[in-house]
């Protein structure tokens, strides 16, 4: 666990440093002033927390100084933490083993350079680790660029792949690729789709067409579809992720590029306005920096707790 604390404390380091680095006298064992809560306050705005999160905490920080004048830095960080942890109630996404019988399918969905093509193969990686089975689908055929790195990522990693030419359509991929999941018996078939077609409505045809072939092998797929977005996008992120979720009724949240954003609340909004659960956090280039969001973890790693 503490290998896994400071796996989240290093890759929010940049989010620490907007909120703890900046208000040092607020986090350290001084009294806090009127002066440091606004500096706070300034660092909250500025990570994305959004105006009903940022209020929230600076609030019950407000209420708790009046009380206590001599209210001290640390005190002030586990007020703020506290607060952060009861709005990300809920927000864990847990992924259950796999049914017996079919593949689980987990669509992955996102605009192009939200690292969407990555993480696919990052999390087939860490369900593989972790002793489960799993098949890619290289469906962004739209993209040439994008077969040959999911190729290329499965040749690093050892993975299992299935794609096609580049043009090839992807919802016949998508098809072939649970065919294959099915046969050799694995448990999970991660699917890579499009990020951009002509239009945001040939893109939503896409996934929908994606969606109706993988329910003709089995009419409970995609069990799991997934965002992923880019954190460092900020409150950006928010309209994305209800456009997505408006059309094709997005069950996970994957929030990546967090190794070097000041931005990292992003999700907090994100939960908030549609209270989808969070899988995954991109911590790093890495395959092991795909770390499962753990809310602990994260408002410590914000506050700058130990």
């Amino acid at each position: 666990m503490r290998a896994f604390f400071k796996k989240f404390k290093d890759g929010f380091s940049m989010t620490v440093s907007a909120i703890a680095e900046k208000t040092a006298a607020l986090f350290g064992q001084k009294p806090i002033d009127a002066s440091s809560i606004e500096t706070l306050e300034e660092a909250l705005y500025g990570a994305d927390f959004g105006v009903e999160t940022t209020e929230e905490i600076l609030n019950e920080i407000k209420a708790a100084y009046k009380a206590d004048k001599t209210l001290r830095g640390q005190e002030v960080a586990a007020i703020g933490a506290s607060v952060l942890k009861r709005v990300l109630e809920g927000s864990e996404g847990r992924l259950e083993p796999a049914a017996v019988g079919n593949p689980t399918v987990i669509v992955m969905i996102g605009v192009n350079g939200s690292g969407k093509t990555t993480t696919a193969a990052k999390l087939a990686w860490l369900l593989k680790e972790d002793g489960r089975t799993v098949v890619l689908a290289a469906c962004d055929t739209f993209r040439a660029a994008a077969v040959e790195q999911l190729k290329s990522w499965a040749t690093r990693l050892n993975l299992e792949i299935v794609a096609s030419h580049s043009g090839a359509d992807p919802a016949s991929v998508a098809f072939d690729a649970w065919q294959a999941a099915k046969s050799r018996g694995r448990d999970y078939l991660i699917v890579d789709t499009a990020g951009r077609l002509h239009t945001k409505s040939n893109l939503m045809e896409e996934l929908a067409k994606i969606r109706r072939v993988l329910q003709k092998n089995d009419a409970t797929a995609p069990q799991h579809r997934w965002l992923v977005v880019d954190g460092s996008l900020g409150s950006n992120s928010i309209e994305q992720a209800r456009v997505f979720h408006r059309s094709f009724g997005l069950t996970g949240l994957v929030v990546t590029k967090l190794d070097g954003t000041s931005r990292g609340g992003a999700l907090v909004g994100i939960f908030r306005q549609l209270k989808i659960p969070i899988y995954f956090l991109g911590l790093g280039e890495q395959p092991e920096d795909l770390q499962p969001f753990n809310v602990d973890s994260y408002v410590k790693a914000v506050f700058g707790l130990e």
